[in-house]
């Protein structure tokens, strides 16, 4: 999908990944609802956005509230026209001690935040993007999604589900002109792993320290490259400080699953 000229919505665009996308989709010619329960960090990166010609508004949004998520939506159709992109980005981590000392109210949320806003959402925008023809959902999943997570089972947990989500809806995407696809990067330079990184120090979680530190400008590369990537659908792109590499679930051509 060529991205100039499109209207995208972007959870969790108050910071880190979430502004990086914003700001990068921005200044490739979309118009951007950038949607966050930080009001203050929401309008930072509007702020951000419209000091270098952008266009964006901000959408104040509880993710894991349908009539927020609807809402949220609703902007990019009232303010832009329509409906073309959705990043589910928003996400928390449970933090260290980590499962299962971890208070159960706060993995519930993880869960909460970071698959089953990821459902609705999808759901909602593909219901607009449909009677539009067509659209591109970007998941944010996880490297602990795809391998064990021993520090944050819970978050890692959450974020599979996001992995096999995406993968399960590759053929149904496909039918609908929708392309679901999800981005699962390493550990990145964001204000929640900085502070996950100061709680693992902490508590004496040495191994979790990465030799380097992805940046979130990198995560909106893959981002965009998803979004413009038409033979893209049902996949998973990782994205490492090596490079990158997409698992894709559908069957190799001549075989069945």
């Amino acid at each position: 999908m060529e991205i100039r000229g499109k209207a995208a919505v972007i959870t969790g665009g108050g910071s880190g990944i979430g502004r990086a996308v914003s700001e990068r989709l921005a200044s490739d010619g979309a118009s951007v609802v950038v949607a966050d329960v930080d009001s203050a960090g929401g309008a930072e990166t509007v702020k951000r956005i419209e000091s270098t010609g952008g266009h964006a508004v901000f959408a104040r949004a509880d993710v894991t509230s349908e009539q927020d998520t609807r809402r949220m939506l609703q902007t990019a159709v009232e303010q832009f026209g329509r409906l073309d992109i959705l990043h589910n980005n928003a996400g928390i981590g449970t933090g260290a001690p980590g499962y299962p000392l971890v208070e159960p109210e706060r993995w519930h949320l993880v869960i909460e935040i970071d698959l089953q806003a990821v459902i609705l959402g999808t759901g909602l925008a593909a219901s607009i993007m449909e009677k539009q023809g067509g659209g591109v959902i970007i998941n944010t999943a996880s490297m602990a999604g795809l391998y064990p997570h021993r520090q944050d089972a819970v978050y890692g947990a959450a974020k599979a589900g996001v992995v096999n989500f995406t993968h399960s809806l590759a053929v149904w995407s496909a039918e609908k002109n929708i392309r679901v696809n999800c981005v699962c990067p390493g550990i990145v330079d964001t204000p929640l792993v900085r502070r996950g990184l100061e709680l693992a120090a902490q508590h004496g979680l040495k191994s979790w320290m990465p030799a380097k530190i992805i940046q979130p400008e990198e995560i909106a590369d893959a981002v965009v490259m998803l979004i413009r990537d038409d033979s893209l659908f049902g996949c998973a792109l990782e994205v490492r400080p090596t490079g990158r590499h997409v698992v894709d679930p559908r069957p190799a051509p001549g075989t069945k699953r």
